[in-house]
């Protein structure tokens, strides 16, 4: 198995952070891409949202497929790996933005509110709404075909914004976020610590005093807004990033185990089967 690739932004004209793709001619060119093949999993360093206005199919993000038909938007967060089918039967358009133009151009209240951006764990990434896509489509395009481009990424970004705070408020996320101001910070820095501690810890109490409080509110936060114990979150975590590295790699699952921070193979396939159902190695074999 070869490694899964990590795409980075890259436009046609290479000056852009921002670039709305035709699906159609981007199957077309399938065969001719080089750097990677988009039907296999690959990792991106940039956002992007896959909007569909015809036909129907699947799309795979971090080894989940998702279904699609007319309607569908596909929200697709920096660092997740993706691929589309091998046969695609439906078209529509695959919009990609990077960071630098979310910071640049995005307010930071919005980015706050957006959860997918950051915080995929919150909600689902699959969206149905037909005429808000076309609504959306259809004046983004013209922004993109105007020959004034006087302020056309502040205008760009205006309609991505507005476009995904409408997707936001679809989910019960926002909800959630409103009625818990004063702990969504609080759970926003348990997910850092989570994403970059996984491997030396993932015993609750050790985040909880990174934290200066209790494991009891610890447990509090992480419930408002998963609905899980902060130890399932942790868990999950691990979880993914054991799959997205035995899916990406050719390292021995030994190797992969470790990296987890797990000091034996065994520990780290007791761990896997736990929470999977299945072996590290079936894993593997399935893919």
């Amino acid at each position: 198995m070869k490694n899964i690739p990590n795409i980075s932004f890259e436009s046609a004209d290479n000056t852009k952070d921002f670039e709305l793709l035709n699906l159609s001619q981007l199957f077309a060119r399938i065969p001719s891409i080089v750097d990677h093949n988009p039907t296999l999993p690959h990792r991106i360093s940039f956002f992007a949202l896959l909007i569909v206005t015809e036909g129907s199919g699947s799309h795979q993000i971090d080894l989940k497929d998702y279904p699609l038909k007319k309607g569908t938007v596909l929200k697709i967060s920096k660092g997740q790996i993706h691929a589309f089918q091998k046969i695609q039967k439906y078209e529509g358009f695959l919009l990609l933005f990077t960071e630098r133009f979310l910071v640049n151009y995005f307010s930071k209240s919005s980015i706050k509110i957006i959860t997918h951006l950051y915080n995929y764990h919150l909600s689902s990434p699959i969206f149905n709404d037909k005429k808000g896509n076309e609504n959306f489509l259809n004046q983004l395009i013209l922004e993109i075909q105007s020959k004034n481009t006087y302020a056309q990424k502040n205008i760009i970004a205006s309609l991505l914004c507005l476009y995904l705070l409408r997707l936001e408020r679809q989910s019960n996320t926002e909800n959630l976020q409103s009625s818990s101001a004063k702990l969504y910070p609080i759970f926003l820095a348990f997910k850092d610590l989570v994403e970059s501690k996984y491997t030396t810890t993932r015993n609750v109490k050790d985040y909880a005093n990174m934290l200066f409080i209790s494991t009891k509110h610890l447990n509090l936060v992480v419930k408002e807004f998963t609905l899980n114990t902060a130890k399932i979150f942790i868990d999950d975590f691990v979880i993914l990033e054991s799959k997205r590295a035995i899916a990406s790699s050719n390292k021995s699952l030994k190797e992969i185990g470790y990296a987890m921070g797990f000091d034996e193979v065994t520990n780290f396939t007791k761990f896997f089967k736990k929470h999977t159902g299945t072996t590290p190695k079936q894993f593997k074999l399935e893919l």
